[in-house]
């Protein structure tokens, strides 16, 4: 398995791509004329507000043996590819969508957002 490999994946490749494609289309036909506001709104989005995915949140990587990993008990440590404070990856179905901080909310991680990564 390549560092860039993600066993969560539920979409084909290009499938969320394909799925907001189809949906900048969707508004290209609907634009109001020019002379309109051109303010966008959630209800713009109605449509996908349903749709699952699958959202995956990689603290780090690192590679080992089957050996060392069945020798590994509770408490054992791991050394991840990422030091301390550094930011997470966040994927949305296998496609890089973000990156945050680890937060604690209520006894409960969870993420902030502190980097969106803009589609290349």
């Amino acid at each position: 398995m390549s560092d860039t490999d993600d066993p969560t994946v539920d979409m084909p490749d290009g499938g969320l791509t394909s799925m907001l494609d189809g949906l900048e289309e969707m508004e290209a036909k609907e634009k109001k004329p020019s002379g309109e506001s051109g303010d966008k709104s959630a209800d713009d989005l109605e449509a996908v507000f349903d749709v699952p995915v699958r959202i995956s949140a990689v603290l780090g990587r690192t590679k080992m043996p089957v050996s060392e990993l069945l020798e590994m008990d509770a408490g054992s440590v791991v050394e991840l590819d990422r030091q301390v404070g550094e930011a997470i990856d966040i994927y949305v179905n296998s496609r890089l969508v973000a990156r945050g901080e680890i937060v604690l909310v209520e006894d409960k991680l969870g993420i902030t957002m502190t980097e969106i990564i803009k589609a290349g």
